[in-house]
């Protein structure tokens, strides 16, 4: 007889027998343990950070359009039973009735964005049936679709409701009425029914929800006016800026911070072009988002030949959209003063536009001062006199 030999093959122990059958057995080694510096390289490793998503990805998950359908809960249905008790032979109806459906509850949140996370299709919870003992089914629980503050909700063409404030709600579908036990039916004339009614089904609609942005002030212009880079400079708001237009995708909004704890909601609308009302560039989808602004900022790129031009070339696209959009209370921001063609146009546009106009660099923060106390001044004029209202 031949003794076994133990071989050790990577992380595998290895049996074999020299004889005439050789017999094979694998099972694993026994771990290695690690050495001091490795396990303590392992305890204060970092976890992964989230990657950061880029205007692109942002833009596929900033949807300001939803349709959505939803039903309300079934009601419980009513149940048909006689009360049973020793000694006791004509105990009398004790069905229970069902329990009403669930409502479906549309929920303005400030922590929600978009409405990317908003559903096709909600279903209330259902009723539950009812009980012996007259004892009435469980109701449906409420079902909250957590929507973005600025939500119209539209049936068709009309406005059925307008989520503008933190905390509104509106209820879409009304869950169904529970059904009646025979204990509802008891009267005089009938002292042992038997009927019993079946719960109702509850409300469906086909929704189709809305989001304007909520917002004090909004900055419209065209493709490299600067608009991100001036929001970044007078609040917290961190949208994408880079050398090629378009580089804004969706909304941003920034709060600035003024004196008196004062706060002024400023929107930052992606680049428009002539012809946007003709569904070019971006076209006019992201307008809508202006229409509950109460002032508007034109910001102007100064350092393109006669810039006044977009100023009335904007004025007509907002008028196109919706009539009496481009008369509403604006300030012209000439932007990118720190260039020297631009300080040059700046008297031909104050002359051709017969009004005063903020001129200002978002890059080396010239004069941003002024811009803030214009700013305070448009929203002192025309959105705290509401407030205090």
């Amino acid at each position: 007889m031949v003794p076994s030999r133990l071989l050790s093959v990577g992380p595998w122990m290895v049996l074999g027998v020299v004889g005439r059958r050789t017999r094979v057995r694998l099972w694993p080694a026994p771990p290695r343990l690690l050495s001091a510096s490795c396990a303590d390289r392992a305890k204060h490793q970092e976890p992964p950070r989230k990657e950061l998503l880029s205007e692109k990805k942002l833009k596929r998950h900033f949807v300001d359009h939803r349709r959505v359908l939803v039903r309300g809960g079934r009601g419980g249905d009513g149940v048909s039973c006689f009360h049973s008790e020793p000694r006791k032979e004509f105990g009398g109806p004790d069905g229970g009735d069902g329990g009403t459906g669930g409502h479906v509850v549309l929920r303005a949140d400030q922590q929600v964005k978009s409405l990317s996370s908003v559903l096709s299709r909600y279903q209330g919870s259902h009723g539950e049936a009812g009980g012996r003992k007259n004892c009435s089914g469980r109701g449906g629980a409420l079902l909250y679709i957590r929507v973005p503050v600025g939500t119209l909700v539209k049936e068709g063409r009309e406005v059925v409701a307008d989520l503008s404030c933190p905390g509104s709600e509106y209820i879409a579908a009304l869950g169904g009425a529970g059904g009646k036990g025979n204990r509802f039916f008891l009267a005089n004339d009938n002292r042992a029914p038997v009927t019993c009614t079946p719960g109702q089904p509850g409300q469906e609609r086909i929704l189709f929800l809305e989001l304007k942005t909520v917002a004090h002030a909004g900055m419209v212009g065209f493709p490299n006016a600067g608009k991100s880079s001036l929001l970044r400079a007078i609040s917290n708001a961190r949208p994408a800026v880079a050398s090629y237009p378009f580089t804004t995708l969706k909304p941003h909004v920034g709060i600035v911070h003024c004196e008196d704890h004062q706060q002024i909601a400023v929107a930052d609308i992606p680049g428009i072009i002539r012809g946007a009302h003709q569904n070019r560039g971006l076209g006019s989808t992201f307008l809508r988002h202006i229409e509950r602004c109460r002032f508007l900022l034109f910001v102007v790129d100064l350092s393109e030949p006669e810039p006044w031009t977009q100023v009335e070339d904007l004025k007509f696209e907002l008028e196109k959209y919706e009539a009496g959009l481009s008369e509403r209370p604006h300030l012209v921001v000439a932007n990118k003063i720190d260039l020297p063609q631009a300080r040059a146009a700046l008297p031909q546009l104050r002359a051709h536009l017969g009004r005063s106009v903020v001129a200002l660099s978002a890059t080396t923060r010239e004069n941003l001062e002024e811009l803030l106390l214009r700013l305070q001044e448009l929203h002192g004029r025309h959105v705290a006199p509401e407030l205090r209202w």
